[in-house]
């Protein structure tokens, strides 16, 4: 793109090639752009309903958990819940791996899930990974969980845990 400060002939060259500077680039984007599948939500929830009609049902969704325990601090504790990710095709086809890649509160990472998912149909046609998950929790804060799609980040999803000491009462217990 010329600028006032520029020369006549940046100008010129523009008008000879019938395009500005780094155009080719920006339509290499554009392409790489055209053969991608859309997120159409990820989410934490309690569990997910498939319907005779293939219409899904998410039932409590989560982003928080908290967790009792008797000592005064987090021991270990295995979390259950369901993990939704859903995509619409757009131009993709065949066969895509799907990775979750969790990080503890500290940023280390963890033990990540992955997922083969097929992609067909007509560009607004979806899928849907569905996967009941135990996730095991060592400290308090916020876990970030990447998804990424053919190694590219497509999101991140947040899950908050919490600890909360019970209160014991005096006299029992022994």
């Amino acid at each position: 793109m010329c600028v006032e400060s520029q020369s006549p002939l940046c100008l010129m060259i523009t008008l000879l090639n019938g395009k500005e500077p780094n155009m080719e680039e920006k339509q290499k984007k554009e392409q790489q752009n055209l053969y991608r599948s859309y997120l159409a939500m990820a989410v934490f929830c309690e569990k997910v309903l498939r319907e005779m009609d293939n219409v899904l049902t998410v039932v409590r969704v989560i982003d928080r958990f908290n967790v009792l325990g008797a000592t005064p601090e987090m021991q270990p504790a295995l979390l259950q819940f369901t993990v939704l990710i859903s995509f619409k095709s757009g131009f993709l086809r065949g066969k895509q791996l799907l990775s979750v890649r969790p990080k503890s509160p500290d940023g280390d990472d963890l033990p990540q899930m992955t997922f083969p998912i097929l992609f067909e149909g007509d560009a607004d046609r979806g899928n849907a990974l569905v996967s009941p998950t135990q996730f095991l929790v060592d400290k308090e804060g916020l876990y970030w969980f990447d998804v990424h799609l053919n190694d590219e980040l497509v999101t991140r999803m947040p899950l908050r845990v919490t600890y909360q000491q019970l209160a014991t009462m005096p006299g029992l217990g022994g």
